[in-house]
């Protein structure tokens, strides 16, 4: 199947290459030349122009996906993208947009016969090799017509134990993929995906960073216990109950550099955790955890200590965010 890409940063080059190890064609499109020739080195149609990825692709319907930062630039790019597309075309927002964004978009290009779908992306660096979570919402018919590409980019159900009692479900959530619903509804879901993952990473850094402080010279002889806290992050991610692939991260981060040096601490946060507690308050539903892990992360861009390290090496780990002081 054809898909044309726009943006190859991080996970966007990645999302082409998993796709044509199965025999997926790509053309990409990236305003930096040597990302388009990297790609372009892997099999890939480089296109200098979105005119030109437009003009590559084929198949009809032609299906675009745009992975590219929230905001303005998506923003513009999808738009140009519809000016030059043709009724039936499918246009996919990948990135992290603002779900009330994709359901204004949806009912836009709809009036020109253009269908857009939105997908939450789970995955980050890792993506290439593990595949990605997917959730998707949009149109059945649009949704339907690109199960081969996210069937592909989906991890599939690997060596995880089945869930009982799922025969009357989804079988492609066993696969790492679901259509969550209208325009929308992925990107909803993968932002309370994101919330969540900021309690949960938020809950490590606190536990890691009590563990640290017991072993601090600070202490009394007699209260301080000489912790190694990477042989614990390893020793919790065997049969332990707080199992997790951030604890798998923090083990491999704390290996490397046990008083992570490396990290300033300086959190960043990409929007996700500021929308799905704006989400929790529309709702009138309480969210003390996430709510608490944001303002965290706040906090941190002015005092930090080893629990925002803790965090600042995670999120280095899933999605190589990089500390912006």
């Amino acid at each position: 199947m054809q898909l044309g890409i726009v943006g190859l940063g991080r996970m966007g080059g990645n999302i082409a290459r998993r796709l044509m190890r199965a025999g997926h064609q790509t053309s990409v499109y990236d305003i930096d030349a040597n990302a388009r020739a990297a790609l372009a080195a892997d099999g890939s149609i480089p296109a200098e122009t979105l005119e030109a990825l437009v003009e590559s692709l084929t198949e009809s319907p032609r299906a675009i996906w745009v992975m590219l930062p929230a905001g303005k630039i998506t923003e513009g790019t999808l738009q140009h993208l519809g000016s030059i597309l043709s009724p039936g075309d499918i246009l996919i927002d990948g990135g992290n947009s603002y779900y009330k964004d994709d359901v204004r978009r949806a009912a836009e290009f709809a009036k020109s016969g253009i269908h857009y779908v939105d997908v939450g992306t789970s995955g980050g660096v890792w993506g290439l090799d593990r595949g990605y979570c997917l959730m998707i919402g949009g149109a059945k018919e649009a949704v339907d017509h690109l199960d081969p590409i996210f069937a592909t980019l989906a991890p599939g159900k690997g060596d995880i134990e089945e869930t009982p009692n799922r025969g009357h479900l989804d079988p492609r959530a066993e696969q790492g993929y679901i259509h969550a619903g209208p325009a929308g509804s992925g990107h909803f879901v993968k932002m309370i995906h994101n919330g969540i993952e900021y309690g949960m990473m938020q809950a490590y850094a606190e536990g890691f960073n009590i563990l640290e402080r017991k072993s601090s010279e600070e202490l009394p002889p007699a209260e301080r216990f000489d912790l190694n806290v990477a042989d614990i992050a390893e020793v919790w991610r065997r049969g332990s109950v707080v199992t997790s692939w951030l604890l798998d991260l923090s083990a491999i981060a704390l290996a490397k550099d046990p008083n992570l040096e490396g990290f300033s601490g300086h959190v960043g946060d990409s929007g996700e955790g500021r929308w799905t507690v704006e989400a929790a308050i529309e709702e009138a539903v309480p969210a003390e955890v996430l709510t608490a892990a944001l303002f965290t992360r706040f906090r941190s861009r002015q005092d930090h200590n080893f629990a925002e390290k803790m965090l600042s090496a995670m999120r280095l780990g899933f999605g190589g965010h990089t500390e912006k002081v």
